[in-house]
């Protein structure tokens, strides 16, 4: 009981530091928002690599995996920066709020219902319930946020598929641990584990708005 509290608190602490990081970073913008970019897909792609290392399949689909994961960062990485950019610091915490939602509303889903699981063989702690509370955290923070950012060009409720689109990339990374024999995915991060673990679903949920807006299906609401 001692040991599950002090991890509690090693998993809270390092979650408000990693919070206070990134949201000061998301603030400011410019280059300082630029460094965290850097910084954290740097370390993503090494913990990524890693990970596909220990993984038990041959040496043409690693390097296939590789290169999805080189196209997978460096894409979000981008998207977001031009969400940050153009569209301002409101949208981007859209993008994230939706994320860190869709994570808290399963986690809470989960342990409340319990219920079938998901993807036993993948993931043993996964659960309907989980992602559907996913989902629909996700759906109240994108519409709050959306609607505070002035959001046009697409729905509000895409936070509902936003949800589905964060849990499917945690799964997947998910996968990617179990074909690898591995907890987690680095020791970076007290109580967390590696900074992948904690932004698996940030990458395809960037990926997908960024490009949108820069297809120009995502816009904000001119003030007046």
């Amino acid at each position: 009981m001692a040991a599950a509290k002090s991890d509690m608190w090693t998993r809270i602490g390092s979650a408000i530091v990693l919070f206070a990081i990134a949201g000061t970073a998301l603030w400011f913008g410019g280059l300082a928002f630029a460094l965290l970019l850097l910084v954290g897909g740097a370390l993503v792609l090494v913990e990524w690599a890693v990970l596909v290392r220990a993984m038990t399949m041959g040496g043409g689909a690693k390097a296939a995996l590789n290169l999805l994961g080189v196209a997978l960062v460096l894409g979000s990485m981008a998207a977001l920066w031009f969400i940050r950019d153009t569209l301002g610091m409101t949208v981007a915490l859209w993008v994230f709020g939706m994320v860190w939602a869709a994570d808290i509303g399963a986690y809470c889903a989960g342990r409340a219902f319990g219920g079938t699981r998901l993807a036993p063989r993948i993931s043993p702690s996964k659960t309907w319930s989980g992602l559907i509370g996913g989902m629909v955290a996700a759906l109240v923070a994108g519409a709050t946020i959306g609607d505070r950012a002035g959001i046009i060009g697409v729905p509000l409720w895409i936070g509902l598929f936003m949800g589905l689109l964060a849990q499917l990339g945690d799964l997947a990374q998910s996968w990617m641990k179990r074909r690898a024999g591995v907890k987690d995915s680095g020791k970076l991060i007290p109580g967390h584990g590696g900074l992948f673990d904690r932004v698996d679903g940030v990458l395809p949920v960037a990926l997908l708005l960024g490009a949108l807006a820069f297809a120009g299906q995502i816009a904000v609401r001119a003030a007046g």
